[in-house]
């Protein structure tokens, strides 16, 4: 098949290229290494090398014309090889097929051979934001979604739990009224379920509607239906369509992972997929797992009037967190009236005349209305279809440019399970864009990549943990700054948590932030900036920052590992 040339994109900025000068003509012999056109943009001018050896079968664009990036301007091929299947900007491109609405069978599609440039299987955040990335670097690129675009964090997991805890927000601040000198006559509420389900409902269409018209409106072609791979790498849609790409992209995320418990099945079983549609307020819930999605939800509830409790088999609730943040967290969970178990294990599920009990190991029974299971989510590896990936503990194996054991196709977001976040599947859906369309160039670094947890108080982090980080690096220092010291948060009633900084003493590289606290979540995107520009400590006390803020206690903090906290009494010699 025909090589194309292409108009590079040699600048940030760069949109477009005049091409200036052919050095060969068609039907020339070409060398791969050497120059066939010079080109020149608003800021240089360049010769392009030809990527391929063979004969300069077709040139799509003359001397003297402007070409958008990434558009092609002609072909290197074998002499006398037929290019009836290019078409060149003087032909006629057939219309477009409008994508199908969300009902009914997919729309059937004209089999022409290299007819996308780029197929992705999967709307969530990694597979939507490649498609719409491609989109933008000029690439023809076809979309195939069996459900609803976002995925599982617009869908039933980000979003949709955000619009429950919003009420926990509501509620605190109620609580809060009085001794701020706001006086209701009567502080007893309901909750009217269905209507907050149907709320959140609304937030989510809007955002999946949403990201539907990006998608449209960066020409990229919609299709509904289960996509899979064929053996020979095509992308088949509900098991009768097929769509031609040079690449593909496999971003089908996760789905709901399961533990081998007896009564699992039992009817009052829920999980994350289905808690957020419970038209009815359970008394009682017991939640298998104490990690981000089981925390959250057992936050939103107990706020709602439900007696929660947490079943966690390791040692602390959401392993991952620091353990002194991880421990504060518990702490905050049990001042709200949440019971949590830690070091626990689920023997089995009984039924107790509709209601159930969880029997743990060691014979105690935990009775419930409802038990959520939340014990996390795995890779959903149903795109794979007929050909034969590189799998590791259940999940894709990609390189750091994403690409997987087979040649041009690319694996991001949850179905390689390195981070399963929607802010990293964002960012590993436009790397394998960029290395799908235009070579493995761009790598996946992910150190500046936070974690939240939309609790009350919220909880985030940035890079290591302290026992990560006396473990890599031994000699550390550790600075710490709380809330109850911050103006802003005293003024505000949010002086629950802290900022906590590591630093490796040698250097004064900092190598990780913790921040449990208020606008923890927000906060941490400046802690992420900080990681990604590799600034020292020294560097960010040297920032003038805004009073009263939450965000001096990350100052504080950073100062407090220097030393030189003027917010803190004097340490001890």
């Amino acid at each position: 098949m025909a090589t194309e040339i292409i108009m590079p994109k040699t600048g940030l900025d760069m949109t477009e290229g005049e091409i200036v000068s052919w050095r060969k003509n068609e039907g020339d012999p070409v060398q791969a290494g050497e120059v066939l056109l010079e080109i020149m943009t608003d800021k240089t001018s360049m010769e392009l090398e030809a990527e391929a050896s063979g004969v300069l079968l077709k040139i799509t664009h003359q001397a003297g014309e402007t070409v958008p990036i990434a558009e092609v301007i002609g072909y290197i091929g074998e002499a006398g090889e037929s290019l009836d299947t290019v078409r060149t900007k003087d032909e006629v491109v057939p219309e477009k097929q409008e994508g199908p609405k969300h009902e009914g069978a997919p729309l059937p599609l004209v089999h022409l051979e290299g007819s996308y440039h780029l197929c992705v299987i999967g709307g969530g955040p990694a597979g939507y934001v490649a498609a719409i990335r491609a989109a933008q670097l000029g690439a023809k690129v076809a979309i195939v979604e069996k459900s609803e675009f976002g995925g599982t964090c617009l869908n039933k997991g980000c979003i949709p739990t955000k619009t429950f805890l919003r009420n926990a927000e509501i509620l605190d601040g109620v609580a809060q009224a009085a001794a701020r000198g706001i006086n209701f006559a009567d502080a007893s509420f309901t909750v009217d379920m269905k209507k907050l389900v149907s709320y959140k409902n609304n937030v989510v269409k809007k955002l999946t509607g949403g990201v539907y018209s990006l998608l449209k409106s960066n020409g990229v072609e919609v299709f509904r239906g289960v996509g899979k791979i064929n053996r020979d790498k095509d992308v088949v849609v509900d098991g009768k369509d097929i769509i031609k790409a040079d690449k593909i992209i496999l971003a089908g995320g996760s789905k709901v992972g399961r533990l081998p418990i007896p009564g699992l099945e039992h009817p009052a079983v829920l999980t994350s997929d289905d808690i957020l549609s419970l038209e009815e307020r359970p008394e009682s819930l017991v939640v298998i797992g104490g990690g981000v999605i089981g925390v959250e939800m057992a936050e939103a509830l107990v706020s709602l009037g439900t007696k929660v409790t947490i079943i966690e088999m390791a040692d602390y609730i959401i392993p991952a967190l620091d353990k002194e943040v991880s421990k504060a967290l518990r702490s905050e969970l049990e001042k709200r009236g949440v019971k949590i178990l830690t070091g626990a294990a689920i023997e089995k599920i009984e039924d107790r005349s509709g209601k159930l009990a969880a029997i743990l190991k060691d014979g105690t029974a935990i009775e419930a209305e409802k038990a959520l299971l939340s014990i996390g989510r795995v890779p959903d590896l149903e795109g794979i279809g007929e050909i034969e990936l590189e799998i590791e503990r259940g999940r894709i194996k990609v390189d750091q440019f994403m690409e997987t054991s087979v040649k041009g196709i690319y694996a991001p977001g949850d179905v390689n399970g390195l981070k399963m976040l929607a802010h990293t599947a964002f960012r590993m859906g436009e790397v394998a864009a960029e290395n799908a369309l235009h070579g493995n160039e761009r790598e996946l670094k992910m150190l500046s990549a936070p974690s939240v947890v939309y609790t009350r108080p919220e909880v985030a982090m940035v890079g290591l943990t302290e026992d990560q980080a006396r473990e890599k690096y031994g000699d550390i220092r550790v600075g710490k700054f709380g809330f109850a010291a911050n103006g802003r948060a005293l003024a505000s009633g949010e002086t629950e948590g802290f900022v906590k900084v590591i630093l490796d003493n040698k250097y004064g590289e900092i190598l990780g932030i913790h921040i449990i606290g208020a606008m923890a979540a927000e906060m941490i995107s400046q802690a992420s900036l900080i990681m990604e520009m590799e600034a020292t400590a020294e560097e960010v006390i040297a920032t003038i920052y805004g009073h009263p803020t939450y965000s001096e206690a990350l100052y504080e903090a950073i100062g407090d590992a220097l030393g030189l906290a003027i917010h803190l009494p004097a340490k001890k010699k």
